[in-house]
């Protein structure tokens, strides 16, 4: 059985612990200072020491580890929520949004109005000028219309800009760094040496020079 996990390393990085392990042991017949790996001794003899060590071995990365663990949690603390400025700020804020949607949708309905009506009119009484004056009106209203769509398409454009998701890189690479630090240190300085070691302790005493 193997022992318990040491107290600097986390539950929940222990199957990590072991993946550095089992990439070391899977590639040991390329090192040439492993090479009395499944002579001297077998991968599974390897494997349950180097496990059953598990707070000498971590002990050699503590810094690293230690630094991986404070970028994790710092990434999993939830965002402090944001303070509002004040009800009549956001109240105002509404306001706003309400007139800029609005304002393009009764001036468009207004210069069709007096569009059609002064159509009609001057249709019916070329002679009178009142027909040519809505005619103006609802240009004028259509003009204003326009603007207040181009208005609003900007505001929409601002409004979706400012409440991005400020986190909108697909990948933490604090975090992915961390923890890389932490797995280079773990093999070099902890799962490899240990490995050397283990061998030489178990190699033949006519063998050890």
């Amino acid at each position: 059985m193997h022992m318990n996990v040491a107290p600097h390393l986390l539950t929940e990085d222990r199957a990590e612990y072991e993946r550095v392990l089992d990439d070391a042991l899977s590639t040991a017949h390329a090192r040439p200072d492993l090479d009395g790996v499944g002579t001297r001794l077998t991968v599974a003899q390897l494997r349950a020491m180097t496990l059953n060590a598990t707070a000498l071995v971590t002990a050699a990365a503590a810094s690293e580890y230690d630094h991986f663990v404070k970028v994790r949690e710092q990434r999993r603390a939830p965002a402090a929520p944001r303070i509002p400025t004040g009800t009549a700020t956001t109240a105002g804020a509404g306001v706003v949004a309400i007139v800029t949607v609005m304002v393009p949708v009764l001036a468009g309905t207004t210069a069709v109005v007096l569009l059609l009506a002064g159509a009609v009119l001057h249709a019916l009484t070329p002679t009178v000028r009142f027909g040519e004056t809505l005619l103006t009106a609802g240009l004028v209203f259509a003009a204003l219309a326009a603007a207040g769509l181009l208005s609003a398409g900007a505001g929409l454009l601002v409004t979706a800009l400012r409440n991005a998701p400020a986190e909108a890189l697909p990948l933490d690479v604090e975090l992915t760094r961390a923890r890389e630090a932490w797995r280079h240190a773990l093999l070099e300085r902890g799962i490899l040496p240990f490995l050397r070691d283990a061998l030489a302790a178990a190699a033949p005493p006519d063998a050890i020079g």
